[in-house]
């Protein structure tokens, strides 16, 4: 029986005119809401592929594998544990199945995006990717988007929420078996992290965040010196001596009036355009070797608006260029 061939699209018309490879994708869902307090967020990674994020992914000429979602527990079927530390022992677990995807992933030569989920899940994530970078000597660097520093400790937070700690747990601070996830510590090194449109912190972390030597653009400092010499001065810390970045986006670093759907909005943060152009600086670098979105919260949304917004940052991300 013949087929209908699809009719090809401008931008991979464009490509195939060119001779352009066709490069490999990964998506990869988590729907995890255990490491935070608010219901929700374990629907992300629905959000975003009804936005059509693999089909337009596929528009700009890669080839997109979605390997579906992992199996997380409820938070029903689950046990608190640790008051300071909540739920670590499944989070422990769900990111230790994330971590073996990833590497995996990156070890065949695809880039990996992972859809969250809360940002607990970027302990799998990162787990992963600097595994495979750690095997071979190398270092990754990482661009951490959010309107919280996410370096609490479960002495520092005040509510135990893991969400809240994920960064610290990946520059060596924390929990000792989210900190020891594949075996090494520390997935990333303070002098090749950045973190972009901090806002709001905890009392306790802020002593972390100075002690560990990462870079933070406060938004006062995106004011003040603009998003390209922000992205600028990120990009030169996160590439210098590394095999390449990981970028992780906590939507809730954007403003709440662009991003709406996310469980801890902040208002203040970054604006349509800046988050953009950090996205296309970043696939301008050609030195983002994986992604991942977290914190969507579509009961929260309106009208899905929130991923479509996410699913644009990745294509800007990926290449997807005004001209």
């Amino acid at each position: 029986m013949k087929t209908t061939p699809k009719t090809p699209t401008k931008s991979t018309s464009r490509a195939a005119a060119k001779g352009a490879p066709r490069h490999l994708i990964d998506l990869l869902g988590v729907p995890m809401d255990l490491g935070g307090a608010r219901r929700g967020t374990d629907m992300g990674p629905s959000a975003i592929r009804i936005a059509g994020l693999e089909e337009k992914l596929e528009q700009l000429g890669y080839d997109v594998r979605d390997g579906g979602d992992l199996h997380v527990e409820s938070r029903e079927t689950c046990k608190v544990g640790d008051a300071k530390a909540k739920f670590a022992k499944e989070i422990a677990r769900c990111c230790e199945q994330l971590r073996k995807k990833v590497q995996a992933s990156v070890a065949k030569g695809r880039r990996p995006i992972v859809l969250g989920g809360d940002h607990s899940i970027a302990m799998g994530t990162v787990a992963g990717v600097a595994g495979h970078y750690h095997a071979k000597g190398e270092s990754i660097g990482l661009i951490w988007v959010d309107a919280h520093g996410d370096m609490n400790s479960p002495d520092t937070s005040p509510t135990g929420n893991v969400h809240g700690m994920p960064l610290g747990v990946l520059l060596g601070y924390g929990t000792p078996e989210l900190v020891k996830l594949g075996g090494f510590a520390p997935k990333v090194k303070p002098e090749h992290t950045v973190l972009i449109g901090i806002r709001d912190l905890d009392t306790g972390e802020k002593d972390l965040i100075k002690k560990s030597g990462a870079l933070v653009f406060t938004m006062k400092e995106v004011d003040q010196f603009g998003m390209s010499e922000v992205a600028r001065r990120a990009l030169e810390r996160v590439t210098y001596g590394t095999a390449g970045f990981h970028l992780s986006v906590d939507l809730d670093g954007i403003d709440p009036m662009v991003a709406p759907g996310v469980a801890t909005a902040v208002n203040g943060g970054l604006n349509f355009r800046e988050t953009h152009l950090l996205m296309e600086l970043a696939a301008d670098s050609k030195k983002m070797v994986s992604m991942e979105v977290v914190e969507l919260n579509p009961v929260l949304d309106t009208r899905n608006r929130t991923a479509e917004f996410a699913v644009g940052l990745v294509l800007s991300a990926f290449g997807r260029r005004i001209l």
